[in-house]
């Protein structure tokens, strides 16, 4: 489907100042929120561990008043969770955020009915498992504004970036640069809001229906409040605001001291859907890595040669070009009017100039083109330059590696990304890419016309998917695998805290109508939360790493 326009941005400098402001206000209450899960923690720990706390072992009402000023004052500390469960909700997205809200709010609806309902069964209270929700959403929403922060921090650093990275059918393109469209895939919904809004509903219909089942089935109405307070509080995995908050923090941090910026997951997620970009030679071999190593003429003047030569190098675009400009301007030639320029599979090129059928291109292709070769002349790298199907002169072309290029290929092959190559320089092939880097990389090298195709995007502007502040294929490669590498921490992330949403709901639905609340003691029921986020975080960690 066609991209919607864009429509009205704010400037990416308020954009950052927004979110850092928002960063600094959301982490602000994290230390005192762990600080009352600890303290809240302790005495339970202590009783399960076989110890006798003072005031607090036998005090059912003390237990009770101390769990419920706790989950109140976490939910004051925490309330950006309520904010944005309720925002998200507005916009026709249920999120973790909303669910970890609801296990609040029933919890300290339990605490209440542990005074006001004598009918309610002596068992602990759950405020512990939901007060530790609270502060993995607001750890969540902090790390969420703390990404775009850093992403709009480096994209508000030029507002004319150099380069772009854009999706084309094929693959990840990097274009010139520009920002209009930036902010707006930066706020997209993420596949993880998208993947929750789908599944949460039934989760959250189920949860009552369940608690419904267990407590008023059974006719235990007083019941209803503990059942729907243990279910959500097993069913609200506490990886649900952070399965793409986290991963999006840590690749913005890395990209950040690389001069690169991807517009969220919904941009990194058209950037790497294909495992393919889109390289050329300049990409490749970037300018001062290409050097000419002789020029031997037959039978024809210096500056004439180098003029026809520069032509043609400069119509057909290819990395040659600076070189064959430098050249011109050193032997005092000038371009020439071209006529029918034409590029050939074989490797070269053809115009006419001033009448004369010019041919420029490596030697094979000048012996398809049926141009005599002088015997013994052995040049890998060789520019041919003929006219009129003789031989005028032979400029040695040294292709030098570069570190980067080498160490990017490397990032490639290990990440399982494809390069295209869109090379017009007849030259850079798969077998000159073999000789000269370490990095048995596997290219894809197209038809002639794909790689004119493909060459020709780098100079369109497309949506900017990312922003590219340095020069060279390492920052390239690093926004596009960094971006793969998000989309699979998000998407693996995801599927596991749902899996885990779904597990809690129907394992504690099961203890529950059995009764069964020793088994499901606060603190299991956290131990149990808190294991499941052990893979998440590991996902999550690989975002940034790679």
């Amino acid at each position: 489907p066609e991209e919607p326009p864009v429509g009205p941005e704010p400037p990416l400098d308020e954009a950052m100042r927004f979110a850092q402001k928002r960063w600094r206000r959301l982490r602000r209450p994290l230390p005192v929120a762990a600080l009352i899960c600890l303290l809240l923690l302790a005495p339970q720990a202590a009783e399960a561990a076989g110890y006798t706390v003072p005031l607090w072992t036998g005090d059912g009402m003390l237990q009770t008043a101390v769990s419920a000023g706790a989950l109140l004052l976490l939910c004051i500390l925490c309330r950006g969770v309520f904010v944005r469960g309720g925002t998200r909700l507005a916009h026709k997205f249920f999120t973790g955020e909303l669910l970890l809200s609801f296990s609040a709010v029933v919890a300290l609806l339990d605490c209440a009915a542990v005074l006001w309902l004598p009918g309610r069964s002596a068992v602990p209270l759950y405020a512990l498992p939901a007060c530790v929700g609270l502060f993995f959403g607001q750890w969540g929403i902090s790390q969420r504004e703390k990404a775009r922060s850093d992403t709009f921090r480096t994209a508000a650093l030029d507002l004319t970036p150099p380069y772009l990275v854009t999706d084309l059918e094929t693959g990840a393109c990097k274009q010139p640069g520009r920002v209009p469209g930036f902010w707006s895939d930066a706020e997209k919904p993420s596949l993880s809001e998208i993947w929750q809004a789908a599944l949460l509903p039934v989760v959250f219909v189920a949860s009552v229906v369940f608690a419904a089942l267990g407590s008023v089935g059974q006719g235990r109405n007083a019941d209803f409040l503990l059942n729907w307070s243990a279910i959500l509080a097993a069913s609200a995995a506490l990886m649900l605001p952070m399965t793409d908050a986290l991963p999006a923090a840590r690749l913005a941090k890395r990209l950040q001291k690389g001069g690169c910026a991807v517009a969220g997951c919904a941009g990194a997620e058209r950037i790497s859907r294909k495992k393919s970009m889109v390289v050329t030679d300049q990409d490749l071999f970037p300018p001062g890595t290409v050097s000419l190593n002789g020029v031997k003429l037959f039978g024809e003047e210096m500056p004439r040669a180098v003029s026809y030569a520069a032509s043609l190098a400069r119509s057909s675009g290819c990395g040659l070009r600076r070189l064959f400009d430098n050249l011109l301007v050193s032997e005092g030639g000038t371009l020439e009017s071209l006529d029918d320029f034409s590029f050939y599979e074989e490797g070269g090129f053809s115009a006419a100039i001033r009448g004369e059928s010019v041919l420029l291109g490596t030697a094979s292709f000048m012996r398809k083109m049926d141009v005599r070769l002088p015997s013994g002349l052995n040049l890998r790298t060789g520019v041919f330059l003929s006219i009129d199907r003789e031989l005028a002169a032979v400029f040695a072309v040294k292709y030098k590696p570069s570190d980067n290029v080498d160490w990017a290929l490397r990032l490639l092959r290990r990440n399982k990304i494809q390069p295209i190559l869109a090379s017009r320089d007849p030259n850079v092939n798969p077998g000159l890419l073999k000789r000269k880097f370490t990095a048995k990389v596997k290219i894809q090298y197209p038809t002639l016309s794909d790689r004119v195709a493909f060459s020709e995007q780098e100079s369109a502007q497309g949506r900017p998917r990312a922003l590219l502040l340095r020069e060279g294929l390492l920052p390239y490669a690093e926004t596009v695998t960094g971006s793969r590498r998000l989309c699979r921490a998000v998407r693996s992330g995801t599927a596991l805290t749902l899996l885990a949403s779904v597990a809690g709901s129907l394992l504690s639905f099961y203890l529950t109508g059995l009764g069964s609340y020793a088994l499901m003691e606060p603190l299991r029921l956290l131990a149990f939360s808190l294991l499941w986020t052990v893979p998440v975080f590991l996902l999550d960690h690989t975002a940034g790493r790679y």
